[in-house]
């Protein structure tokens, strides 16, 4: 497929970009800093600026899906810029009429008990409490689109570098816990979840999660 990949260079879109490359498929990879990503096969660096709606919607014309790992982290407001950034994703997309839009999600949302998230639990880390609110706020936002063929991916509670094992469980809108109550999966995998949700469609217009 011909990807656009949002974000290309951060912790997560690296790790998209590398799994849809090694699958073969061509992308252009939009960044703020374009030139932190070295020359590959089948890859295409542009600068992009998502607060650009008109630029952007262009950078998305011809795409068979865009893929968003926008985070807004460099940003001092996490949540009020990266949601701006969000809409105009959405709003870009639409306008280009890109036939899927794959969004990184946070883990925040996610149920722990029956009425009750991740981001709402006591000990959830303030440090991360901004931009999940922020995914969060993005999930309703793609909910309340009419139109859009959207997927938003979830990650466990913790995500790292790791291996790439391929193996993984998959869940909807509850946290997902091994026997010891652990919520993990490798960046790695995260991205090959992500990459099969893209080239074998499950979870359409839904936001689904992957953790061991």
């Amino acid at each position: 497929m011909n990807i656009v990949l949002i974000g290309a260079t951060g912790f997560i879109g690296t790790a998209l970009l590398n799994e849809a490359l090694n699958r073969g498929h061509a992308v252009t990879a939009l960044a703020t800093r374009p030139d932190k990503l070295a020359a590959r096969e089948r890859l295409t660096a542009r600068k992009a600026d998502v607060m650009d709606v008109a630029a952007l919607t262009a950078q998305l014309a011809g795409a068979d899906a865009v893929l968003s790992a926008f985070s807004g982290h460099a940003q001092g407001d996490v949540q009020s810029y990266y949601l701006s950034g969000v809409r105009n994703i959405i709003a870009a997309a639409k306008e280009a009429r890109a036939p899927r839009l794959l969004v990184v999600g946070g883990a925040g949302s996610l149920k722990v008990a029956p009425g009750v998230q991740l981001l709402d639990t006591p000990g959830f880390p303030d440090a991360y409490r901004a931009s999940a609110e922020g995914a969060r706020q993005a999930l309703n936002l793609l909910r309340d689109e009419a139109s859009l063929d959207w997927t938003m991916l979830s990650p466990a509670a913790m995500i790292s570098p790791g291996e790439r094992s391929g193996v993984f469980r998959l869940g909807g809108d509850q946290l997902l816990v091994d026997g010891a109550g652990n919520s993990a999966i490798s960046v790695e995998d995260y991205a090959v979840a992500m990459i099969d949700e893209l080239e074998q469609p499950a979870h359409r217009r839904q936001r689904f999660t992957a953790a061991y």
